[in-house]
């Protein structure tokens, strides 16, 4: 018998939604092909390095600059008065504090005129004709700094005799945030038969990405416009912030950023260092390159986490849930970054319920100013702490209370048939099947034959444990975003949207999406992410909401593609345009065989075709999506460790997750980022120390003191999805960029705990370093 077998279906079907496909950014990335900042040179440049404060804290007396100026190659030498009249570094999140009055806001310059306040704090910005002689020049600038008392810790920083780091900021607390009716709270407690309390330290993480902070400023005088390229998170995003501190039209500045090497939420701000090279880009009418160094990074980068928190849990004589409450501090670092006091306020509220049906929440968090590195978004940037928050406190009242830790989980579900469910939160969950999930992780896991394993541990005097990890997201909101379709004259299409891809794989996502929707070929479909002057609109990447924004934007603009291309081939089939039914990337004529391609018609346009008056010219489409609600990601990680109690090392050696993504439009794509994000979150749980003196210096600079994880501390994971679908969005998906860090976190330091629990260690925060677990072991009383 012979099969008809159509190719461009067999094409479509390939690479439709749903199937595993191989980035196409990786052939260029993998071949040393990529274009990052520092990879850009432009005729003429010349370079930058920053001179740096070696205090923590204290007043500027003098900057010397004039030896650093005579030095050869050197070019200028810029501190803060030559940048004064720029507008400041700035946060602009509406919060206010428990009495009404709104957050307290100290500007940040970009160069600081009267103070320092942490050791890293740029004071002046250098410019020579090489890399070498610039960085030469700035060890050259001579500081007259009056050390002030330093202050590390958030907790420390509110005391009554601590260091005031803003003369307008009481108490160092920028603000004195509070969610919840107390009272319900109060009485809820009082009321219980069971409460569960526990100190929790989400400790404090240098972020470092791959590719450092790097700029290329230059000005075109003639013009009067700026390009920057950057690595940022949206181009579009960084155009208007810098358009406010330049105080200029954003059409006058142009950025670019074709490759980034990571993120994790710290490049999603501006920072003092891209001002500097702006500014001399015009005033030495040259291109002005600057890239940091990975010794600098850990000082001058954003850092992420730091809270501490008094967690608790109040629970009935049934162990089902009556309240949670969370009150601590949230360290903002000395300065304030874009997002920073969200992070342990409103993403706090927003996740410690999770997925369970908790009547009642309540948050209390003092955002303080401290002698350290700001603290900025970090893969997850709240989401994976308040999931943590909840999780430990379960497994704790679950030991307490002598219920097994997935029951008592299964009991305080919110369930499949209670959806769409109004969380305590406020958010309103529109899908889920959370006991489900557990479920599937738990056979996932083989929870029934631990035993079995654990006595092998044993045998070889190692302790083993196991931890669940199950938690909810809230993805960022969704705001306008781009989703522009343009058929080139080569044959190819380009989609331009103002999301970036840091690593995300964006670019063969969106074109599934498109090539499913259109029936175009998927190796035919670019993306354009990378340059503000080619882009209308845009919020960036962050908070798992790439492929909801972008993609429901591409989602709409292929019905918009579908209906020009529809009108089109009326004319060119000489039919009705009601008659014409679209399938498969074909236009064909209802009950006949005439039929053409979408690739077809654009091919004719771009030869010249002419159509009549009133008929499109093109099916080129430029859709901006209005903002959407967000979509709630869940999963449950389960984690297995085993200790040797003589030195206190922690080994992950088994490592399950189920994740419900609602439709996966790539599922190689979601693995790689659950993999990423499990190991960054074991990094921070085992290993990952930043270490702060007490008069303010970081002792954990370099990848000599900062231990970060690598593949032989990961073990195989395995992973399998169950997705319902989200109703937020057309595709019925949700994110999953930052899922892996909340079940990690939770799932590894549970595991070690209920290792460690049969010695009598009931608490121990991250990292647990061996260090660390073998003082606990001791600290608990077992033998040496």
């Amino acid at each position: 018998m012979n099969v008809h077998v159509d190719e461009d279906q067999l094409v479509t079907t390939k690479f439709a939604i749903g199937q595993p496909v191989l980035r196409t950014e990786d052939p260029i990335l993998v071949r040393g092909l990529g274009q990052y900042t520092d990879d850009v040179s432009l005729d003429g440049q010349v370079y930058g390095a920053v001179a740096r404060s070696p205090h923590a804290h204290g007043r500027i007396l003098a900057i010397d600059v004039e030896a650093a100026r005579a030095m050869p190659g050197v070019l200028a030498v810029y501190t803060g008065r030559d940048l004064a009249h720029y507008g400041p570094l700035t946060c602009k999140l509406p919060l206010d504090n428990r009495d009404g009055s709104p957050m307290r806001k100290p500007l940040r310059p970009a160069l600081p005129l009267d103070r320092v306040r942490f050791v890293g704090d740029p004071v002046a910005f250098v410019v020579a004709t090489s890399e070498s002689a610039a960085h030469d020049a700035a060890e050259a600038v001579t500081l007259d700094i009056d050390p002030l008392p330093v202050v590390i810790e958030a907790r420390d920083a509110v005391a009554s005799d601590a260091p005031q780091l803003y003369d307008d900021v009481a108490g160092n607390v920028a603000l004195d945030y509070h969610s919840g009716d107390s009272k319900k709270v109060a009485l809820a407690f009082s009321s219980a038969a069971h409460v569960t309390r526990l100190n929790l330290v989400n400790s404090r993480i240098v972020i470092n990405a791959m590719e450092p902070r790097a700029a290329l400023a230059d000005f075109n005088a003639p013009s009067g416009r700026f390009t920057l390229y950057v690595p940022t998170q949206g181009v579009i995003g960084s155009r208007a912030t810098l358009a406010e501190i330049l105080k200029m039209p954003a059409s006058e500045i142009r950025v670019v950023a074709v490759n980034v090497g990571g993120s994790f939420g710290m490049k999603g701000a501006i920072f003092p260092e891209y001002i500097c090279a702006l500014h001399a880009a015009r005033e030495l009418g040259r291109p002005v390159k600057w890239t940091d160094r990975r010794s600098e990074s850990f000082v001058s980068d954003h850092h992420g986490r730091d809270h501490e928190f008094l967690c608790e849990l109040a629970l009935d004589a049934d162990g089902k849930f009556l309240a949670v409450r969370a009150n601590g501090f949230g360290n903002l670092g000395a300065y304030l970054s874009p997002f920073s006091p969200m992070i342990p306020t409103i993403n706090i509220v927003k996740h410690l319920n999770s997925c369970y049906a908790v009547p009642l929440i309540e948050v209390n968090t003092r955002c303080v100013f401290t002698n350290t590195s700001p603290i900025a978004a970090y893969r997850g940037a709240g989401r994976p702490e308040g999931n943590y928050y909840m999780e430990r406190l379960i497994d704790l009242a679950a030991h307490e209370t002598g219920v097994d830790p997935a029951e008592l989980r299964r009991r305080n579900h919110i369930r499949p048939d209670q959806i769409p469910y109004r969380s305590a939160s406020g958010m309103t969950y529109d899908s889920g099947d959370f006991p489900g999930v557990l479920a599937d992780a738990l056979k996932l896991a083989d929870w029934d034959g631990y035993g079995a394993r654990h006595a092998e541990s044993a045998k070889r005097g190692l302790l083993r444990g196991r931890g669940i990890g199950q938690f909810l997201e809230v993805t960022a909101p969704i705001m306008q975003e781009l989703g522009g379709v343009k058929f080139e004259s080569d044959g190819t299409i380009t989609l331009f949207t103002g999301t970036h891809d840091h690593g995300q794989g964006h670019a063969a996502s969106f074109a599934q999406i498109v090539s499913e929707k259109l029936g175009a070929p998927f190796d035919k479909i670019r993306l354009m992410q990378t340059d503000s002057d080619l882009l209308k609109a845009g919020t960036g990447t962050g908070g798992s909401k790439s492929l909801i924004s972008s993609g429901t934007a591409f989602f709409y603009a292929s019905d918009k593609v579908i209906e020009k291309g529809r009108a089109i081939a009326s004319h060119f089939l000489e039919a009705s345009a009601a008659d014409i039914v679209f399938e498969a990337g074909r236009f064909t004529i209802a009950g006949t065989d005439r039929s053409l391609s979408l690739m077809e018609i654009a091919a004719r346009l771009a030869a010249g075709a002419v159509v009549p008056e009133g008929c499109p010219d093109s099916l080129d489409v430029d859709h901006i999506n209005d903002p959407a609600p967000p979509t709630f990601p869940n999963g449950c990680h389960i984690c297995e460790v085993e200790i040797d109690p003589q030195t206190g090392a922690a080994e992950v050696v088994a490592y399950s997750m189920v994740g419900d993504f609602g439709t996966i439009v790539n599922p190689m794509i979601v693995d790689g980022q659950l993999h990423g994000g499990v190991v960054q979150g074991i990094g921070q749980c085992l290993m990952e120390r930043t270490v702060y003196s007490d008069d303010g210096q970081l002792g954990s600079g370099s990848y000599m003191d900062y231990a970060m994880p690598r593949a032989d501390d990961a073990p195989f994971f395995r992973a399998s999805f169950h997705p319902t679908r989200a109703t937020t969005n057309p595709l019925g998906t949700k994110g999953c960029g930052e899922a892996g860090c909340a079940g990690a976190m939770t799932s590894v330091m549970n595991a070690v705990v209920d290792a460690l629990r049969p010695l009598g260690v009931s608490r121990i925060d991250m990292p647990a370093t061996p260090h660390r677990i073998w003082s606990a072991i001791r600290a608990a009383g077992a033998p040496g």
